[in-house]
């Protein structure tokens, strides 16, 4: 599975750009989808997937190593669904 590296350098290479453009346009691309989803909004990507935050509630749990109970908070999640 390529990095964010590799993928930069993928693309430098097919779209003739340089890398440290092909790096802002990356870095850019992810601070916009990062906003939207702080902002409660859902990132729709026609032909690649969708990006959304889901709630997960407070639920109960075990600690494995005593086995006592304990409360694992709620919160908030980014999920991601491809496109088919």
């Amino acid at each position: 599975m390529p990095g964010k590296t590799e993928l930069i350098n993928q693309v430098a290479e097919r779209t003739g750009m340089t890398k440290s453009q092909v790096q802002k346009v990356f870095e850019e691309m992810l601070s916009e989808i990062r906003s939207s989803l702080e902002k409660g909004e859902d990132v729709i990507i026609r032909g690649f997937g969708t990006f959304k935050v889901t709630e997960r509630s407070p639920r109960k749990g075990r600690n494995p190593r005593t086995g006592e109970e304990i409360e694992i908070p709620g919160g908030k999640r980014v999920t991601f669904r491809m496109s088919k």
